[in-house]
């Protein structure tokens, strides 16, 4: 480096040890239709440990808790994943991008089996064309909006698991393994190439563990001790599985049916991701809404209870319901303070209300109807139908109680106060 460089490598010509250390971005551009916020692939040092059935499980059971999510089939030449969910139609497109298959639970799919003619035609490709294929499945496929993106790799630390290291904006990786020692060896060979990839690995999954007699209880270690615990301590891994042998979670497997699966053993991962989550998207957004029946209550000063929903992250992490216990009208706006609510959802509210609501820091959304769920659920996209003018002129709502005496005559659908949804009740 000379004494007159700028430090612009971009517009120099010279070969120098600073020019070097600049690493070069392999990553392919994502699809334009796509918005794929975490990407887990799900690896193994050999084949025939269970990896595709983990990153099927983990892919229902992330989208049992609220979570939009994917599978990236990369296994091309011994894709299995399309087969655990059932799934028999081709994926299309429309000559820009291709549209992958949702299963029934609405998870995307993307497998090379769901472009072949027929299942069981051989993919006899060199290595360079399969790689190439794993990352047209990022770059072509319009995946949409997706939480979590479950990447089944091939077994191995070859072309393919260095596409996806490279290419992909991988955020960490699960090791499936199985108790025999020699996978232990494995299993550490995965471990090390995901350290030079400076890919975290988040948990060890230990497959075919043990198997459970159901009828004595007894446990039986058939494929001999574990040492996933040994391997853990070494490279500072917290989040270790044990997955049972368990011939009906096998059939349901086999049968396209690992939707109907309850559990496996898996859901300290899910729990640990799902904590990571709520680390990064910022604070929690609590919204209530007025409730009975599934359905916004439209007289707010009556509500017997409030259906309270926390936002984190774009989407729901928990709902509760709040019983108001007998609390009037004056009171409502105190006691949703007091359970922490920062925004309401309502149908008609008065200026009295409002002007409480306010005060104590609760922004208000009036005037809508309908489903309490979906309400939310437009708010969080941005696309909630309210009226910022909602006020009720039918009735003095300044003091506790004023509308009690016309309760039924006000309820917005023609029965004495106007449009719909102007009532404050």
């Amino acid at each position: 480096m000379s004494e007159s460089c700028s430090h612009e490598c971009g517009s120099c010509g010279e070969d120098c040890s600073e020019r070097a250390q600049a690493p070069e971005d392999l990553r392919a551009p994502q699809n334009a239709l796509s918005n794929v916020r975490k990407v887990i692939a799900v690896v193994s040092g050999k084949g025939g440990v269970g990896k595709s059935f983990v990153s099927s499980m983990m892919a229902v059971l992330m989208s049992r808790k609220d979570c939009r999510t994917a599978i990236l089939d990369a296994d091309v030449t011994g894709p299995s994943i399309p087969r655990s969910f059932g799934l028999t139609t081709k994926a299309t497109g429309d000559g820009t991008s291709i549209f992958p298959v949702e299963t029934k639970m609405n998870i995307k799919v993307m497998s090379l089996n769901l472009l072949l003619e027929n299942d069981t035609d051989p993919v006899v490709w060199r290595g360079p064309i399969i790689a190439n294929m794993v990352k047209q499945f990022w770059t072509d496929v319009m995946w949409g909006d997706v939480d979590y993106m479950f990447v089944d790799m091939p077994p191995g630390t070859g072309d393919v698991p260095l596409t996806v290291f490279q290419s992909l904006p991988v955020d960490g990786i699960i090791v499936v393994t199985s108790p025999q020692e020699l996978v232990g060896m494995i299993v550490e060979k995965a471990v090390n190439m995901a350290n030079m990839m400076n890919i975290p690995v988040l948990a060890l999954v230990e497959n075919m563990s043990y198997f459970k007699c159901p009828d004595c209880g007894k446990v039986h270690k058939i494929f001999g001790e574990s040492h996933i615990e040994e391997i853990a301590k070494k490279y500072n891994i917290s989040t270790v599985c044990r997955l049972p042998l368990d011939p009906q979670v096998a059939a349901a497997a086999d049968n396209g049916e690992v939707e109907k699966i309850a559990g496996t053993g898996l859901e300290p991962i899910v729990d640990m991701l799902l904590a990571q989550q709520d680390t990064a998207d910022g604070p929690v957004i609590r919204v209530a809404v007025p409730y009975e029946d599934g359905q916004i209550f439209q007289h707010f000063g009556h509500s017997e209870k409030f259906m309270l929903y926390d936002i984190k992250g774009g989407r729901v992490v928990v709902s509760q319901l709040l019983e108001t216990n007998g609390s009037g009208h004056g009171a409502l706006a105190g006691l949703l303070r007091e359970n922490g609510a920062d925004a309401l959802i309502c149908g008609g509210i008065g200026g009295g209300a409002i002007q409480a609501l306010t005060e104590a820091g609760i922004q208000v959304y009036g005037g809508v109807t309908g489903s309490s769920d979906e309400a939310v659920a437009a708010m969080i996209a941005g696309k909630l139908d309210y009226d910022p003018d909602v006020h009720c002129t039918h009735h003095d709502h300044e003091q506790e109680g004023g509308c009690g005496e016309h309760e039924g005559s006000c309820s917005g659908h023609d029965k004495g106060c106007g449009e719909q949804g102007s009532c404050c009740h």
